[in-house]
């Protein structure tokens, strides 16, 4: 019986991988402080009251178009984030995710609601 034990763990200890292997991963790096400072991402936000801003700058309707294009040139490759307001109506969050997209604006994401 004892013969039979000793194989048994002879053959366990064979068997069982000598090292632990695991999942390749990558450990996020300390940013460099030098970095840029100015952020790709653009918030657009649809108040109660069909107010609009930018970034936290107020604009007017008539001016989303033409600001689009400005942070747009200035900023390529970054996300819109859309911020509606709870009461806002939804047509006015189409509009400005229409003229994201007529201003060459493609990543647009819809920010969720506060809690």
């Amino acid at each position: 019986m004892i013969d039979v034990l000793l194989v048994l763990i002879i053959i366990f200890m064979i068997i069982i991988p000598q090292r632990s292997t695991g999942l390749a991963s990558q450990v996020p790096q300390p940013s460099n402080q030098k970095a840029k400072s100015q952020s790709l991402d653009i918030v657009v936000s649809v108040g109660d009251n069909r107010s609009l801003s930018i970034n936290s700058e107020p604009v007017a309707w008539a001016e989303l178009d033409h600001r689009l294009l400005q942070i747009s040139a200035q900023r390529p490759g970054g996300v819109l984030f859309v911020d509606g307001s709870p009461r806002a109506d939804f047509e006015d969050v189409a509009r400005v995710l229409d003229t994201a997209r007529g201003a060459g604006i493609y990543k647009v994401a819809l920010l969720p609601k506060k809690r």
